[in-house]
């Protein structure tokens, strides 16, 4: 276990170790990773959970560690490391190189962790470390521990896109959760089932949801010429249920994409994004799968002005003319071997539904978090925004409404809230 020194006042007495899974895995085994896989390989998912005093009363450390011997024993590829084939393609290894964990104090309670309004704080919380320059020294999942000053706990994810998507990463807390309040191991993980279509799959040369980067090499991260912000903010049921109102009453997350869209139309004037790209979860995915990137990947193209566009046409297009590009990048050449480097999320405005993602599936002795969300990072420069469920109790009356996480160019994210504000009162 290594000590490291931590001058700010916020997290402090940070302490690594690596867990490794139960069992040797042995046969020099490598996990192919596919086109789409390599496309998200410069993105980086964080998620962060917060627990009360009451939900990890008695625990220490060891105790979330001894389930996860199980739980990496299931989930190999996670302990792997990153390796070249022959022909320079990226690989992962599952030589079984561990998970990083970090444990660390904090002097803030968790009443003042929840009302912190920078971004740049919480990221203390998630132990954020890029895949490279070494490769095949990088871990690809970090969990910190973060014991809080009222004896409540976060606990922070960092995992690698490369892996898989967030409703992967969601899982895969989920059953370490599971194993670590006694519920039975799954035997075994299932292989994903890709959507099939009637349809061939877009050319390649017609993708309009990767943008190509400069080689980066062994550093898999992305060079923006500006600085990026984040900003989480809470939409009520009933604000939701005003907004959905003035929308015709179209789904949660078509009528909260459709408002920033056109709020940022607004802002960006001439230069108004008239493309835009939309994740959401595979209608196909199963319970206890094997991570994969397999969200549905499309993107929505206008011919119109979106800043005098309706709300409802906006969020109308956004449910129904969504273009898969999903298939066409795994079934293109657009991603070769070790020639090509691509930002998805935020070559395009990109909008990201995680209201199917089970983030407040992760249980702690029967407890589930007070506050959950998953961001990211890697983000291109035309931005990106997640929405993410609330826990259903979490209002009088009904559901919890839901989170939103905007990253966007500095200059950007403040007028991004005057417009919400005048527009809807929603930040």
């Amino acid at each position: 276990m290594v000590a490291r020194q931590d001058e700010d006042a916020a997290v402090s007495g940070r302490m690594l170790s690596t867990v490794v899974p139960a069992t040797v895995t042995g046969g020099d085994r490598c996990h192919k990773l596919t086109d789409v896989d390599l496309a998200m390989k410069l993105h980086y998912l964080r998620g962060l959970y917060f627990f009360s005093s009451d939900a990890v009363e008695g625990l220490t450390i060891s105790d979330f560690k001894k389930p996860m011997f199980q739980w990496l024993d299931l989930y190999h590829t996670v302990s792997g490391r990153v390796r070249r084939s022959e022909n320079g393609r990226p690989v992962v290894k599952c030589n079984d190189g561990g998970v990083r964990i970090v444990e660390a104090h904090s002097r803030r309670t968790l009443e003042e962790w929840l009302a912190v309004d920078k971004h740049s704080l919480q990221q203390q919380l998630v132990y954020s470390q890029a895949l490279g320059p070494d490769l095949s020294f990088s871990p690809l999942v970090y969990l910190q521990f973060t014991w809080l000053k009222c004896g409540g706990l976060s606990v922070g994810l960092s995992w690698a896109h490369v892996l898989g998507d967030a409703f992967s990463a969601s899982q895969f807390m989920n059953t370490w959760g599971q194993i670590l309040s006694g519920y039975p191991l799954p035997q075994s993980l299932s292989m994903p089932i890709r959507a099939e279509s009637n349809s061939p799959p877009a050319l390649p040369e017609k993708l309009l949801s990767l943008k190509r980067t400069e080689p980066v090499g062994d550093l898999w991260v992305t060079a923006n010429s500006c600085k990026m912000e984040t900003h989480s903010f809470h939409i009520t049921s009933k604000q939701l249920r005003h907004l959905q109102s003035t929308t015709c009453k179209i789904q949660p997350f078509e009528a909260i994409s459709a408002i920033i869209w056109k709020s940022l139309a607004k802002i960006r004037k001439e230069w108004e994004p008239r493309i835009v790209t939309i994740c959401r979860k595979n209608s196909q995915r199963k319970e206890n799968e094997f991570p994969s990137n397999g969200q549905m990947i499309g993107t929505v193209e206008t011919d119109f002005s979106v800043a005098e566009s309706d709300l409802a046409e906006l969020g109308t297009l956004i449910a129904e003319k969504t273009r898969d590009e999903e298939r066409a990048i795994e079934g293109g050449t657009v991603v070769e071997s070790a020639r090509s480097d691509f930002v998805m999320y935020g070559s395009n405005l990109t909008f990201v539904n995680l209201e199917e993602a089970e983030i407040y599936g992760l249980e702690v002795k029967g407890h589930r978090p007070v506050f959950a969300n998953y961001t990211l990072a890697g983000v291109g420069e035309e931005g990106v925004v997640l929405v993410s469920p609330r826990p259903e109790n979490g209002e009088k009356g009904g559901g919890g409404g839901r989170t939103v996480t905007v990253i966007l160019p500095e200059e950007e994210l403040g007028e991004l809230k005057n417009e919400l504000n005048m527009e809807c009162g929603i930040v």
